[in-house]
């Protein structure tokens, strides 16, 4: 059991931009009886200052300063008695050479560590040198959270993979990533500075990842010049005294397009004696290299299949050249070629298993294959990729996304820890037998002694690492999940919570509830009962366009038509996927009755009248999902600005900004799916929402000058089908009309698009008196891609609260085109109190 001692609320912190993390260790006030249980000195057991023992030394010697006022001293490499408390770190060899005894301390795995507080000193003593630090910031995490508990016990990774992948390019861009330019790459080459990697190094070790990709899985082999292996080498250099070891991603066609042989044929002699000189070269640099990440035959990227090589002789290729230097190769799971939609037996899901099963126990010992959670990409539900239970003697690993692409791209709160919960728990039931996913992966179930996780991460140059503040809760968790895959969701949420902002009630009660609803509520204003995310798949994987999943060779088809919807991937009718599972789960998704309703459209179609076990029938529980998820979105709002007193100001605006944004863009998501599929099956709500907008006043339904209409496309991203947009990009445009509504007091929501490549001006006036106005400048202060078109990615709502107006007044909304942006309008909706439109 844990104790907190520091609860109650501490005020209002000074301003912070986030850079510190999880790792900003506010000061808190500290009782009598609080200092008398603080360590006065530290006694670090390796004085090599490059060391992760010294490391974990100086991160505790600073924490207690911060956190607490105290500044212990540290000594090395010695363990006398001390009048007062300590603290003594090092690994078990360390210790028993320098203190004699370690009893009653448990086996450590590899990085494990033990952790005792009890009497006068406290002992962090790990397997090796990165356990310790491992558990110096444990130690701390306690300490910043007010939590002076007198624990004993040892921890173990339940996997020795856990990694993260960075997907930046060498020009200095980031595939993918929302929280700025790449933090290791610029203008071609590796940075000079350092400082943000360091800074980096420190939050991943916090969280126990022991290695890290940092180029591009889509791979640019220039990172393989003599300059860029020498800048690896810095960049290694700098991650180690944190226990974390560097690894790269690779060009499978490097040999030819960059070494300038003929062939990149992993079986020909010169490509086989060309890695391995490239990897004796990089090793000389980084003698402690993690390994290597490959992506081939995926996409256009180049692989083995060229040359009619299977992926086992192209992953053998590097694992050969790897082994004489330890290293592994991860090898990417995510291999398909593009479909004819026509063939009812295509179908995206069934690729990995075709690819990989028959090539069980042909790869290398040093192969781990890299392998998605869920068969398709990162969508806000799948079922658990049958791949894991296909692969029984080759080593895996399961792939994470903490860079949300599908999921709201930083600017949408969607907390993913429950989406990774539901994989993780999920039972394979190989050979009959219990298998879990997190036992398939982690190596336990199939007595394999590599496997892990990895999660693309894309931190950026943005002092938020990410984008937003709220978005590093699934950093952290991710190191946390990777550690120990049974670790509770809520759980990981609240250390978070207290070691990011505070130990005051309120906050911790307010973020926890609306970052636990926020995946839920996601998947229902943006796509359920999985039939994936229904975003636009061909562009930026942003916002809303269901009509782009299908009719196209990127198989995330959802079937859809007139009459029905869904894929029908059983074997008995479809393309089989079903039966890629072993017995009792592939007879449980065979049968409809048995499907449970949130996969019901991935593993079935079926026609919008079929009635779900809930009694609903399909389209009927789409509108009404869509409405409740958005309405969900709206109470986070609400709730986070009622700790405006409690969050320093930076922050809370930064937060206030993206859930506002949020709260709108709910509404575009919820519109645009319920009206495409209203249009598409001709059903009707029976809430008689659909469609029906009493409150709304459509642009092109207001006297125009200086403005036109304009058809959206698709036509579902805007309410009507149909925007304004000003004559030219010299002309201002004005829209007015005479209010209607009965007189009160309304919030004014309006609807416009805000295009990359200019930035309009709008400004809203009734009867002459501007009561609002606003700057189309998202790109600068939100997260996603942004759009260079009118729709579901550029279209934003606004809000002016608690506006008097009478019946009769004139409403005037004025419009200023700036760059390629004409001042777009959608419409103006006047929501009375509890009118959520």
């Amino acid at each position: 059991m844990r104790a907190f001692f520091l609860l109650a609320s501490l005020g209002v912190v000074a301003a912070e931009n986030g850079l510190d993390g999880w790792l900003r260790y506010a000061s808190l006030p500290c009782s009598q009886e609080c200092k008398s249980k603080l360590p006065a000195s530290i006694i670090a057991l390796n004085a090599t200052e490059t060391s992760p023992v010294y490391v974990a030394g100086t991160e505790l010697q600073e924490g207690l300063k911060s956190i607490y006022g105290g500044k212990p001293e540290i000594s090395h490499n010695k363990c006398e008695t001390r009048p007062s408390s300590s603290i003594v770190i090092g690994t078990l060899k360390q210790y028993r050479e320098a203190c004699g005894t370690q009893k009653d301390i448990p086996e450590l795995d590899e990085d494990g560590f033990w952790l005792d507080t009890r009497n006068n000193t406290v002992q962090i003593l790990g397997s090796n040198e990165r356990g310790v630090l491992y558990g110096a910031f444990e130690y701390l995490s306690m300490l910043a959270q007010g939590n002076f508990s007198e624990i004993a016990y040892a921890t173990n990774p339940v996997a020795p993979i856990r990694w993260v992948n960075q997907w930046d390019n060498m020009d200095g861009s980031i595939e993918r990533g929302y929280g700025g330019p790449s933090i290791f790459f610029k203008n071609g080459a590796i940075v000079d500075d350092m400082t943000r990697i360091k800074q980096y190094a420190r939050l991943l070790a916090s969280v126990r990842i022991n290695a890290i990709v940092i180029n591009n899985v889509n791979a640019n082999a220039t990172l393989l010049t003599a300059k860029n292996i020498e800048g690896l080498g810095r960049v290694a250099d700098t991650f180690r005294p944190y226990g974390i070891q560097v690894g790269v991603s690779l060009n499978f066609a490097s040999p030819k397009t960059f070494g300038g042989l003929d062939t990149f044929d992993p079986l020909d002699d010169s490509v086989i004696k060309w890695w391995s000189n490239i990897t004796h070269q990089i090793y000389e640099k980084v003698p402690d290299m993690a390994g290597y990440l490959v992506k081939a035959s995926s996409e256009g990227q180049p692989g083995p299949e060229t040359y009619n090589r299977t992926l086992a002789e192209g992953a053998n290729v590097f694992a050969n050249a790897l082994q004489p230097h330890g290293g592994i190769i991860m090898f990417r799971a995510f291999v398909y070629n593009q479909l004819n939609e026509s063939n009812w037996d295509a179908d995206r899901a069934n690729a990995a298993v075709e690819f990989f099963k028959e090539l069980d126990g042909k790869f290398e010992d040093n192969v781990v294959v890299q392998i998605k959670y869920g068969p398709i990409d990162f969508q806000v539900r799948e079922p658990a990729s049958p791949l894991f239970a296909n692969l029984l003697k080759t080593s895996t690993a399961i792939e994470l996304q903490v860079t949300q692409e599908y999921l709201g791209q930083q600017s949408h709160l969607v907390y993913l820890p429950p989406l990774w919960k539901e994989i993780f728990d999920f039972d394979l039931r190989v050979d009959q037998k219990p298998s879990f996913v997190r036992d398939v992966y982690s190596g336990k179930r199939f007595n394999r002694k590599l496997g892990g996780t990895t999660a693309v991460v894309n931190v950026g140059t943005n002092t938020t690492w990410l984008g937003s503040h709220l978005a590093m809760s699934n950093l952290y968790a991710y190191g946390r999940v990777a550690w120990d895959p049974t670790d509770d969701p809520e759980r990981m949420l609240q250390d978070w919570i207290r070691l990011t902002f505070g130990l005051d009630k309120t906050v911790l009660e307010t973020i926890t509830k609306i970052s636990m609803e926020s995946w839920p509520a996601y998947e229902n204003y943006s796509g359920n009962l999985g039939i994936q995310t229904l975003t636009d798949i061909l562009y930026t994987h942003y916002g809303p366009n269901p009509a782009s999943q299908d009719d196209n060779g990127w198989g995330q088809w959802t079937r859809a038509d007139r009459t029905s919807i869904g894929m029908d991937r059983t074997v008995s009718n479809g393309t089989g996927f079903s039966g890629q599972y072993p017995a009792e789960v592939a007879t449980k998704y065979e049968n409809i009755e048995t499907t449970p309703d949130n996969l019901l459209l991935w593993f079935h179609h079926v026609n919008y009248t079929h009635r779900l076990h809930s009694g609903k029938t399909v389209i009927q529980h789409f509108y009404d999902a869509h409405y409740d998820g958005a309405a969900t979105a709206q109470t986070f709002l609400e709730q986070w600005k009622k700790l405006q007193n409690k969050v320093d100001k930076e922050r809370y605006e930064h937060v206030l900004r993206r859930l506002e944004y949020q709260s709108g863009h709910s509404v575009i998501w919820r519109d645009a799916i319920v009206d495409f599929y209203h249009n598409l099956s001709g059903i009707p709500d029976k809430s008689k929402r659909v469609g029906h907008h009493p409150w709304r006043i459509e642009a092109e339904d207001m006297s125009l000058d200086g403005y036109e209409t304009y058809s959206v496309s698709p036509f579902e991203t805007a309410s009507g089908a149909v925007a304004v947009v000003t004559s030219s990009n010299n002309t201002v445009g004005i829209a007015k009309t005479k209010i209607k509504f009965p007189s009160g007091q309304y919030d004014l929501a309006i609807n416009y698009y805000d295009l990359y490549g200019g930035q309009s001006q709008w400004k809203v006036y009734l009867n002459e008196k501007k009561v609002g106005e606003w700057l189309g400048n998202s790109e600068d202060i939100l997260s996603h891609t942004p759009s260079i078109y009118l729709d579901g990615h550029s279209a934003t709502r606004i809000k002016f609260r608690n506006i008097k107006v009478k019946k009769g007044d004139i409403l005037k909304i004025i419009g200023t085109p700036d760059g390629v942006e004409p001042a777009p309008l959608d419409y103006v909706a006047f929501l009375a109190k509890g009118i959520v439109d």
